[in-house]
């Protein structure tokens, strides 16, 4: 009988240990091939005990996929606090629920190379979202897209920084 609950609970634990594994999130940068870049974000800490339990919010952001823009709304609930992108950062994403929820790696504050992932849920527009003057602005995927071929920005693909767009010529220039 003995022997029995040794091999049941030994079972129990293997089942246990490997299903943990198989479905441990991934902090490998790597294994989120998408981009995302925060243009909005409004979200609110919860506290138990005086430490932070939880911060939940909702902003609007763009995903970068197969090389084409596309903006969403989110909203959110996480471990930690959510950063708007600053200039045209993003951070590596990847689908959990294609079209519904989004996972990103957010970057740990002085651990280099460190992340933690926060789920997006997502409500997927035919827009893009863009800050002008301090507001937020949409603008048609098209028209991004060319701002993104003229600038040779592709976040997926490590273009991470757009280039200036070549100057028009001139009316010298053009008639020699």
């Amino acid at each position: 009988m003995r022997r029995f609950f040794f091999y049941a609970s030994s079972s129990l634990v293997c089942s246990v240990l490997l299903f943990n594994a198989a479905f441990a999130e991934s902090h490998n940068a790597a294994d989120y091939p998408l981009r995302v870049h925060i243009v909005q974000n409004t979200n609110h800490a919860h506290y138990r005990l005086r430490m932070l339990d939880y911060v939940d919010g909702e902003g609007r952001a763009n995903l970068f996929e197969n090389s084409q823009p596309r903006g969403f709304d989110y909203d959110f609930r996480c471990d930690d606090r959510l950063m708007v992108s600053p200039g045209y950062e993003t951070y590596p994403a990847r689908w959990h629920k294609p079209g519904r929820e989004l996972d990103i790696l957010e970057p740990v504050m002085g651990k280099p190379g460190a992340g933690k992932t926060c789920t997006l849920k997502v409500d997927m527009k035919d827009m893009v979202y863009i800050r002008r003057n301090g507001l937020v602005d949409q603008q048609s995927p098209a028209t991004f897209k060319q701002w993104m071929d003229r600038r040779q920005y592709d976040p997926e693909h490590g273009k991470i920084e757009p280039v200036p767009a070549a100057p028009a010529p001139t009316q010298a220039t053009a008639s020699q």
